[in-house]
């Protein structure tokens, strides 16, 4: 009795087991142990690791508009691989020319380069590295003949738009301050230079159509450089013209000294109407203090990124020139705690 008890209880066992057994999932099987090695620990090579470029941020190292397009560089450099080196110009237009000869010369897949010598000062040189094969792109300043010339080859653009940049930011600043016609503003700009001062003429042409008597000063090689030279040349100015109800400084740099310049001629954050362009730590802190009132955000941070980008794509997939306007908002007392954070990450 017990035998067929025992029986029928183990068939009852083997029918369960059967019926389980598509829901039963074995345990996996102890890994191997593996012995770690150099090929497995490295990384993989990203897409863009093939391709030398030669990067052109503009002005010295630790300016705070040249920074943030240093920093875009930076950036894209390690999202896609590239082999970056960065050649600093102090803002200089001969300067930029010689060196980007120069760079050519090392034989690089592609070159960033800053417009600010203009078209027909670059032409020669961008000429001759593209016949050599050198992939060559733009940012900050445009160079419309080269850029139609070579979009094909990838030659692109990162940057405003100069002369509608300018104009606009002449044409907010007479609205948002109720300028008047016969009311004086002087302009601090770089009109000299042929494909830069583009944005200049845009803000003095702005002020002239609303009937504003605009004095305009050209910013020296030294200001240029290093803002902190420009103070006597503002002092004098204003000493000079004490009715003036609006500055505008056509430079970056400038425009984040604006509390400087004003404190050191003697007046205080309400005796005129101050303008710019570029965002820094500098302008924020002016903005709050009230010491800077209108500035237009270019973005920056993406004329450094953008660029490399556009090498990598040319270089690794045909890509023709992408032309990317980096924008043209308005910062204010408003709007300034929107973008502070980003500005003092230095990618605003």
């Amino acid at each position: 009795m017990k035998k067929n008890k025992l029986f029928i209880l183990t068939m009852e066992l083997v029918i369960l087991a059967l019926l389980l057994a598509p829901y039963i999932v074995a345990a996996p099987a102890p890994a191997a142990a593996q012995t770690p090695t150099t090929e497995a620990a490295a990384e993989a090579p990203k897409w863009c690791s093939n391709t030398n470029i030669v990067f052109f941020p503009g002005g010295a190292p630790g300016g705070p508009f040249e920074t943030v397009v240093y920093n875009g560089a930076l950036q894209a450099a390690e999202d896609l691989g590239a082999n970056v080196e960065y050649v600093w110009s102090d803002w200089n237009p001969e300067q930029m020319v010689t060196q980007f000869a120069e760079a050519a010369a090392t034989q690089p897949d592609g070159i960033a380069i800053m417009g600010h010598p203009g078209v027909e000062a670059f032409q020669t040189v961008v000429d001759d590295a593209r016949a050599q094969g050198i992939i060559v792109t733009s940012q900050n300043v445009t160079l419309p003949e080269l850029e139609a010339a070579y979009s094909a080859d990838g030659f692109g653009y990162a940057g405003a738009e100069q002369y509608s940049a300018g104009h606009a930011l002449g044409a907010e600043a007479v609205k948002r301050f109720d300028l008047q016609a016969g009311d004086r503003a002087m302009v601090w700009g770089l009109l000299a230079q042929a494909g830069r001062g583009e944005r200049t003429r845009g803000v003095v042409e702005a002020l002239e159509e609303a009937g504003l008597t605009v004095d305009y000063l050209e910013i020296d090689d030294a200001t240029n450089a290093d803002a902190s030279a420009g103070i006597p040349t503002f002092v004098g100015y204003v000493s000079a013209n004490p009715d003036v109800k609006l500055i505008v400084t056509d430079h970056g740099n400038l425009t984040g000294t604006q509390e400087a310049l004003l404190s050191a001629a003697g007046l205080d954050a309400d005796a005129v109407f101050a303008a710019g362009f570029d965002l820094s730590p500098a302008t924020i802190e002016g903005i709050r203090g009230g010491w800077t009132d209108l500035v237009i955000d270019q973005q920056q941070w993406l004329q450094g990124y953008l660029p490399i980008l556009q090498i990598c794509l040319t270089h690794n997939f045909a890509f023709t020139g992408l032309h990317v306007d980096t924008g043209a908002g308005f910062a204010h007392k408003d709007n300034v705690e929107l973008l502070a954070d980003l500005v003092n990450q230095q990618i605003r």
